[in-house]
């Protein structure tokens, strides 16, 4: 028998391994707590119609947040990807739209050319913003600051301050619709995360963002593309605030000028609540999509139990500053 097989079974509850086992763990565990506390305190909790909405509600956040895990990795962060959302689902929804008023001429145009539209949108902004970040070396708080006004104004002025209604059933499909009794923006938040899982996990693409993240010079003299990276992940979260603006007017029915307002906010929450670091180079996008969850299931709790929502800004304001202290605690003791 191996020295291995002969060490006693306490041992492997010493410090060392309880702090492991928190930092791989403690948010799995964080999660599953929050939900027994919601499941005993009220008895709508577990039903599958109310799991079904935390899921959907879920689903908005879950995108913008795995697109801001790219950005974070890399010591950045995006501000703009709730004005984006507003952009993108307005210009997508001008071109699924019956309305004679609001829709673009010769309209309306078949869905998957409104999806692309929004897509490319919300590319657009990520590779504007990217530009200014890595070429011009600006901070990535002031130059996702500007573009937050920038879109904002630019879904004003495209729209006229007025909403898109009458969207085409196919559009609304992307956000009402299902696969197999799955609603459709889970499914959606589902393809985005195992993609995303794989890129961050499998590719070398992958390898380079948490490089760049965790030491940029020791990237450079590696030979890593440090602008190219920096560039590639604002276009990922653009993107990926492109679609989720989407699934917000495809479950609305009508394309919002006001709508994705504070978003960022909820999608950097969920980033650092699920562990990722601000420091860069540390995290993981299945823990943004418990962090995500966490919120969600918060949210709807607290909603259950009949507690005013601005006791919820206060509670995730707490929990966002929280997780930040102990990953400064955590970046100490390293």
């Amino acid at each position: 028998m191996s020295a291995t097989e002969n060490k006693p079974a306490a041992a492997w509850f010493g410090s060392d391994n309880r702090k492991l086992l928190i930092q791989e763990y403690g948010i799995f565990l964080a999660f599953l707590l929050l939900a027994f506390i919601l499941s005993v305190s009220n008895e709508y909790f577990l039903t599958a119609g109310n799991i079904s909405n935390v899921l959907l509600q879920t689903s908005i956040n879950g995108v913008l947040a795995i697109g801001m895990t790219f950005v974070i990795l890399t010591r950045g962060i995006d501000l703009s990807v709730g004005s984006v959302v507003a952009l993108a689902g307005m210009v997508a929804a001008s071109l699924a739209t019956t309305s004679a008023t609001a829709g673009v001429a010769g309209g309306p145009y078949p869905a998957f050319v409104a999806f692309a539209a929004g897509i490319l949108v919300g590319l657009a902004c990520g590779m504007v913003v990217g530009v200014i970040v890595s070429r011009f070396s600006v901070p990535a708080f002031v130059a996702t600051l500007g573009m937050l006004s920038a879109a904002r104004g630019m879904t004003l002025i495209y729209g006229g301050g007025r909403p898109v209604p009458a969207l085409i059933p196919d559009f609304r499909w992307l956000g009402t619709g299902n696969i197999i009794g799955i609603p459709m923006p889970v499914v959606v938040l589902a393809v985005v995360f195992i993609a995303s899982w794989w890129v961050l996990n499998r590719t070398r693409f992958g390898r380079y963002i948490y490089a760049v993240g965790g030491n940029p010079h020791a990237a450079v003299t590696s030979g890593i593309n440090v602008t190219r990276i920096k560039f590639a992940v604002y276009c990922i979260s653009g993107a990926l605030a492109g679609l989720a603006g989407m699934i917000l007017a495809a479950r609305t029915g009508s394309g919002l000028p006001q709508a994705g307002v504070a978003y960022e906010l909820d999608a950097i929450a969920a980033v650092v609540i699920g562990g990722t670091s601000l420091s860069g180079g540390v995290g993981r996008v299945t823990g943004t999509l418990i962090g995500a969850l966490i919120i969600g299931v918060m949210n709807n709790g607290l909603d259950l139990l009949g507690i005013e929502s601005y006791y919820q800004q206060v509670l995730k304001g707490a929990l966002i500053v929280g997780a930040v202290m102990l990953d400064q605690k955590r970046n100490q003791g390293a």
